[in-house]
């Protein structure tokens, strides 16, 4: 089978895009310069037009395994033969201006540590998702690659030759030889770049270390789960777009939910629902600088409101506005999953979660991070007010159904959040605000919810009104304050969905799905695996009942621990879990490692000095 599996793949980056660097060696996805450019590399999705660039050991005999440099985004894949032992490091430099060698560059440390090795080098890029194919010139100092848009050189001192879709190189180096190569931009007309050698390329390898290192350096979480939560917290520095702030919830797009299905989307842009959850991750573990950048992003959307007040629900990390969605019919899709999409036509659905989502965010930045001003204020008054004006419309939800519209009650809740944090932070604040209306509204969503919201047959809260269907989304009832995580109505929801699929709940094995598709028509054919940032909801709902019953504490634990096993073999995740372990959709995904942070924190702090 040409295709790796999802998890197969580790994660390289310099806030500005990122690859993914198979455990055999080769980049299947890069997108250039931006997260959302089109691809060079895009293999993932076509192994035989996509393009890729593989350096591996020559030969099929060889063993390999992969692991970061520690306490850093520098991959190291290892390669183990009879002959010798050989790796490659991985890594785009960080923390360089534009005039040092290797800015926006991959660049490829290859080296034999132990004995002799052969390695075999194949760079195939395939412009614009595979759309274009460059011309190719080779030289001395490498190859270049040019289209009339974009123009990019591999440097060596390898020598090299055309191959069937590229260029190919074979050498071998003995023990302690090192050969470098470097993939970036050039301008059309100039010919490659000098290839980095000696102590340059050593000191530019130390610089990111060292880059990496002391990022980390500022994490202040020191509990049972530290590694982890590092790891999550360098993989969602990896998604950053540093320019603006904004964090891309995944960097690939089409990856299926179902492998062979139709649930392929676009994730390389930025949601508004991420928010609060990013800035308390974020915030929470000593990442004050992330958080305050990203709410520089999020301030920026917050006055280029729609003329009625409103928000769309995703912006690109630019802060453009529309997404269009496109499919490309020529490429197959991962294991032949098509179509490939990319935009994402979700942009301008009504979603009334995100209102919540953002002032919680907002509120949350408030309190841990610096004041808010007087301007954002205004525009968030604003908003507060369209929620008062239309919290009773149905929307899509949060899950982003094309079945039509219901009255989720995730949306309902959301909105309840928007006008109690707004209410929160103009009594905290001493802003002008529409109070007496904000506590009517707030407290007639209140009691819809539990009324039309809550099932009696069910004995649990619903997805939608009229429905006797559970949600994983009803989860964050307490996390965000509604209702007590002891409340009976809050217990009863937690003890239905943590049942079976068989039995009507949504957990199978401790892992959680958003929903039962057999019961919810969303709209799309086929099936999906479980949710990882739903199965970190049980986990924070049971914390946060534990605090009284130890029972639930000591499930909450064991449920973290055990889906810390079905991270990949680098510590990450991708959106889903599938029926067999593997990993679904878009990879890595922000808001499965945002989720991991937040249950990693509150559990450590429930469970405080005892094992």
């Amino acid at each position: 089978m040409p295709y790796k599996p999802i998890e197969n793949y580790g994660i390289i980056g310099n806030m500005r895009t990122a690859a993914l660097v198979g455990n055999d060696g080769s980049i299947d996805w890069y997108c250039y310069p931006r997260f959302d450019s089109p691809s060079l590399f895009a293999a993932i999705l076509d192994d035989g037009k996509g393009g890729q660039f593989r350096i591996r050991a020559a030969g099929t005999s060889a063993k390999h395994k992969q692991f970061y440099w520690p306490d850093t985004n520098v991959l190291v894949t290892r390669f183990y033969t009879e002959d010798g032992v050989g790796e490659v490091i991985d890594y785009m430099p960080v923390g360089i201006t534009k005039n040092q060698a290797g800015y926006h560059a991959i660049v490829r440390q290859v080296s034999t540590v132990r004995g002799s090795m052969t390695f075999q080098l194949d760079c195939e890029p395939a412009f614009d998702y595979g759309r274009t194919a460059p011309d190719i010139t080779i030289s001395n100092a490498g190859a270049c690659f040019r289209t009339p848009d974009l123009s990019m050189a591999l440097a060596t001192r390898v020598p090299l030759e055309r191959g069937d879709r590229g260029i190919a190189a074979k050498f071998t180096l003995a023990e302690g030889e090192c050969q470098v190569f470097t993939f970036s931009e050039i301008s059309p007309d100039s010919e490659c770049k000098v290839p980095l050698f000696g102590d340059q390329a050593r000191d530019l390898f130390k610089s990111t270390v060292d880059y990496w290192r002391h990022w980390l350096s500022q994490c202040t979480y020191r509990g049972r789960w530290r590694e982890t939560v590092q790891r999550s917290a360098l993989a969602l520095k990896l998604l950053t777009y540093e320019p603006t702030g904004a964090i891309v919830a995944a960097p690939t797009c089409s990856l299926p939910e179902d492998m062979g299905g139709v649930r392929n989307w676009d994730y390389r842009y930025t949601w508004i629902r991420d928010a609060a959850f990013t800035l308390y991750g974020l915030m929470r573990i000593g990442f004050t600088e992330e958080a305050a950048s990203f709410m520089n992003w999020l301030e920026a959307r917050c006055h280029e409101l729609n003329p009625d007040g409103s928000l769309q629900i995703m912006y690109g990390i630019d802060g453009r506005h529309k997404l269009e969605e496109e499919t490309l019919d020529h490429l197959e899709g991962y294991n032949g999953s098509s179509p490939v999409r990319v935009g994402n036509g979700a942009y301008d659905q009504l979603q009334l979660d995100i209102y919540g989502e953002l002032l919680d965010s907002v509120y949350l930045f408030n309190k841990y991070g610096a004041p808010i001003s007087y301007d954002l204020w205004t525009a968030l008054r604003r908003m507060v007010n369209w929620v008062c004006d239309n919290w009773k419309r149905t929307d899509e939800g949060i899950w982003e159904v094309r079945s039509g519209q219901q009255h989720f009650v995730y949306s309902k809740l959301m909105c309840w959040v928007a006008v109690d944090r707004g209410i929160r932070l103009a009594d905290k604040r001493s802003f002008p605000a529409d109070r007496e209306r904000w506590q009517a509204v707030r407290d007639e969503i209140y009691e819809e919810i539990m009324e039309k919201g809550w099932s009696p047959e069910r004995q649990a809260f619903v997805q939608y009104y009229g429905s006797d269907t559970l949600d994983a989304a009803n989860l964050m009832l307490p996390l965000v304050f509604f209702v007590s995580p002891t409340d009976p109505r809050m217990l009863k929801t937690l003890d239905a969905i943590n049942q079976s699929p068989e039995r009507g709940g949504l957990v199978s094995n401790g892992l959680v799905y958003r929903y039962d598709l057999n019961a919810a028509e969303d709209g799309l054919t086929g099936h999906e695996g479980t949710f990882n940032i739903c199965t970190f909801w049980l986990v924070e709902a049971l914390t946060r009942a534990g605090r009284s019953d130890q029972k639930r504490l000591d499930e909450a634990r064991l449920l973290f621990e055990q889906m810390l096993g079905y991270a990949n073999h680098l510590g990450l995740y991708a959106e889903e879990t599938g029926q067999h372990g593997e990993a679904l959709g878009n990879f890595p995904q922000a808001f499965t490692h945002l989720a991991l942070i937040s249950a990693a924190f509150n559990l450590d702090r429930a469970l405080g000095k005892r094992d």
